[in-house]
C-alpha cells in the first residue's frame, strides 16, 4: 500500500481498557506512517474516553452497543454514520467477526486486520495470525499488524495523555478529602472486572499498603495517603481494605470516570495492582507498578516496559486464563505479602524494567539502588551547578504522534515536569535541541512551532521550571545542513550563545541520533525508551558501539541517574583535590 494513498483512516480499537492501552503504540505508529491522514477511532464508550485526548487521533467516534447501536438496526445505523465519513482504509485492531462485518457494511474499500474469527471474507487485506508458539507481548502483537503497511522497528512504550486541567481537577477533588498536592499517594487496585481468579487477597493488599505508607513516612517525613481504586461494583472491596489500613486512605472505587481514573493513577507514586486495565494505564502514565499475576499470562500482558515489576507464583495450572478458579486458587494464595512489598520497595527506589540488567554503567540493579538512594537523601542544590542538560523534545519530553502542528496536540509525558524541576533545583541549565523538518515539509509554520513551544514553557512554568534556550532545525533531512541532529550545529550555537562547557554536559534523547550527537560533542548520553527505541532494542545497544552511558525507561529515571552520576564525578574531583592539593 502506498504511503500517500490513505487520506481518511478508521481505526477500530480493542474493547478492553488494558488491550486498548497496549494498542496505543501501534496507533501512534499508524500516524507515523500516514502523517497527513485524518485518523478516526471507533471505540466502545470506556475506550473512547481513554483516547479522547490522544494527539495521534483526529477524532473519536463512540460505538455504544448497549444503547443506540444495539441490535441489527443499531449496527445498520452506525454503518451509515461511518459511510458518511468516506473512509478509504480501516485498520481493525479489534479481532472479532463483527468489526470486519461492520467495516464491510460501511462500504470502506480497504479493510485491514488479522485473519481471525472467520472474518477473512470481509477483509481486503487479511494478515496471518502469529503462531501460538511464537506468542509475543500484546503490544508487539498490535504493532506487528502494521508491518505489512511499512511500519518498522520495535514497539515503543504505551503513552497516555492526562491534561493539565484534569490533573488540576483531581487535585481539587483530593483536597476535599484532605489530601494536599505535596502528599505522597500510594495506589491500590485490588479488584478485577474479568473475574475473581485475577484477584489477590484483600487483606494482603491492605498489609502491603500499610507497610509502604509507614516506610515512606519514615524515610521522607512525608504525609502518605493510600488511594484505593476500582470499578463500579467494587466499592465494598475498597471499603474493606481501607478499614484494615491504619493510615489515611480514600476509596475511589466506582466513583471515577475513565479520565478521572487516569488522573488519579498518574497522581500515584506507585500502584500495587492485579492484572487489570488500571495496571496498563499506570505504566502508560510512567507510574511504577507492582502487578500480582495469577491465572493470566504475564509474558503477553505484563505492563509493557515494567515487565520485571510482576509478582507471580509458578504453579502447574497457571496460566489457565479462567475467570473463576475451580480448585484452591493456589496461584494467588501462595504469593506472600513480603514478596509484593519487596517488589514495591524496589520500584520506589527508582528501578525500572531494566533494573536487573547490567547496562553501560556497569552497575547492577542493586548497586544503582543504593547510589540513587544516597543521592536522593542529600542536599541537591548545587550538584549540577555549571552543568548543561541538552534535551531532545518529541519522544523524550512528550509523546511523538508524527508531526505536532498545534499546541492542542502537545502534552508532556507523566513525570517530566517533576524530573526537570529536580535537575533545575540542582543547578543545571536546560536546553532543548529538536529536529523540526515538518517546517521544510510544509506541515507546520514557524509560527505554529512557536505556539507549541509557548505551551511547552507554560506547562513547565507550572512546575517552576524555566528552559534556558530552545534550538530547532527547520531543514529537510536531504538539505545537508549542519544543524540537523546528529550534526552538531545546534550544540555549537549553544556553546557560542550560552557559554556551555561541553565537558560538563549531558544529552537526553529517545533516538540513536541523539546518542551519536552526544558522542560527537563529548557529552554524557542517556537514552530514554519512551520514544522510537524500545526497551528490547535498547538492551541490544549495550554490546554495540552505539551504547549510551545510560538507558532509562523515563525522564524520571534519567534524572535519578544523572544526579547520582554527577555526584559521583564531583566526589572523584574532590578526592583528587585532596590527594593533590
Amino acid at each position: 500500500m502506498r504511503r500517500d494513498l490513505p487520506r481518511n483512516i478508521l481505526v477500530r480499537a480493542p474493547n478492553w481498557i488494558g488491550d486498548a492501552v497496549m494498542c496505543e503504540p501501534a496507533i501512534r505508529g499508524l500516524r507515523s506512517l500516514f502523517p497527513e491522514a485524518e485518523i478516526t477511532m471507533l471505540a466502545k464508550p470506556a475506550v473512547a474516553e481513554l483516547f479522547s485526548a490522544a494527539p495521534e487521533l483526529s477524532r473519536v467516534v463512540v460505538y455504544d452497543d448497549k444503547g443506540p447501536h444495539a441490535g441489527l438496526s443499531g449496527k445498520w445505523s452506525l454503518a451509515g454514520t461511518l459511510r458518511q465519513h468516506g473512509f478509504d482504509l480501516v485498520v481493525l485492531f479489534q479481532n472479532a467477526f463483527e468489526a470486519a462485518f461492520l467495516a464491510w457494511l460501511a462500504g470502506i474499500p480497504e479493510r485491514y486486520g488479522y485473519a481471525t474469527d472467520g472474518r477473512v471474507f470481509f477483509l481486503t487485506t487479511p494478515v496471518a495470525v502469529p503462531s501460538r508458539r511464537d506468542a509475543v507481548h500484546q503490544v508487539e502483537y498490535y504493532w506487528n499488524l502494521l508491518k505489512p503497511l511499512g511500519l518498522s522497528g520495535g514497539a515503543s512504550l504505551p503513552t497516555l495523555v492526562v491534561t493539565a486541567d484534569e490533573s488540576r481537577q483531581l487535585d481539587i477533588s483530593l483536597a476535599g478529602a484532605g489530601i494536599g498536592v505535596s502528599d505522597v499517594v500510594i495506589g491500590i487496585n485490588p479488584g478485577s472486572t474479568y473475574g475473581s481468579a485475577k484477584r489477590w487477597l484483600p487483606e494482603r493488599f491492605a498489609e502491603v499498603a500499610q507497610r509502604l505508607a509507614e516506610r515512606i513516612g519514615q524515610d521522607e517525613s512525608a504525609q502518605v495517603v493510600v488511594v484505593i481504586l476500582g470499578a463500579r461494583g467494587e466499592e465494598s472491596l475498597g471499603k474493606d481494605i481501607a478499614a484494615r489500613i491504619n493510615r489515611r486512605s480514600v476509596v475511589l472505587s466506582g466513583a471515577t470516570t475513565i479520565r478521572e481514573l487516569m488522573a488519579a493513577v498518574k497522581r500515584c507514586r506507585l500502584l500495587v495492582t492485579n492484572d487489570t486495565g488500571p495496571m496498563h494505564i499506570a505504566a502508560a502514565c510512567g507510574v511504577p507498578v507492582v502487578a500480582v499475576f495469577g491465572p493470566t499470562d504475564s509474558q503477553t500482558t505484563a505492563p509493557y516496559g515494567q515487565e520485571r515489576s510482576i509478582v507471580r507464583e509458578a504453579v502447574d495450572c497457571a496460566p489457565c486464563l479462567l475467570r473463576e478458579c475451580p480448585i484452591d486458587h493456589r496461584c494467588m494464595t501462595r504469593i506472600p505479602v513480603d514478596r509484593v512489598y519487596e517488589a514495591a520497595v524496589q520500584q520506589l527506589s527508582g528501578l525500572s524494567c531494566l533494573s536487573g540488567r547490567r547496562g553501560p554503567s556497569g552497575l547492577s540493579g542493586e548497586d544503582r539502588t543504593g547510589q540513587i538512594d544516597r543521592i536522593d537523601k542529600r542536599d541537591q542544590t548545587d550538584i549540577l551547578s555549571g552543568y548543561t542538560i541538552f534535551l531532545d523534545r518529541d519522544g523524550t519530553l512528550n509523546p511523538d504522534p508524527g508531526y505536532i502542528k498545534s499546541p492542542d496536540q502537545f502534552e508532556l509525558f507523566s513525570g517530566v515536569s517533576e524530573a526537570l524541576a529536580r535537575l533545575k533545583q540542582a543547578g543545571a541549565r536546560l536546553i532543548v535541541v529538536t529536529n523540526q523538518s515538518g517546517i521544510a515539509r510544509g506541515l507546520l509554520s514557524r509560527k505554529d512551532l512557536d505556539a507549541v513551544h509557548m505551551k511547552l514553557k507554560r506547562l513547565l512554568d507550572g512546575a517552576g521550571v524555566t528552559l534556558d534556550a530552545i534550538y530547532f532545525c527547520p531543514h529537510h533531512p536531504d538539505d545537508g545542513c549542519e544543524c540537523r541532529k546528529p550534526n552538531r550545529g545546534m550544540i555549537d550555537q549553544a556553546v557560542r550563545e550560552c557559554g556551555v562547557n561541553l565537558d560538563r554536559s549531558y544529552l537526553i534523547g529517545d533516538h540513536l541520533r541523539d546518542i551519536e550527537l552526544a558522542k560527537r560533542v563529548g557529552a554524557r548520553s542517556i537514552l530514554v525508551t519512551t520514544g522510537v527505541v524500545s526497551p528490547q532494542d535498547a538492551e541490544g545497544l549495550n554490546v554495540s558501539g552505539a551504547a549510551p552511558d545510560r538507558i532509562a525507561s523515563s525522564l524520571t529515571e534519567a534524572a535519578n541517574w544523572l544526579l547520582s552520576d554527577a555526584n559521583r564525578v564531583s566526589g572523584q574531583i574532590r578526592e583528587r583535590q585532596v590527594a593533590h592539593p
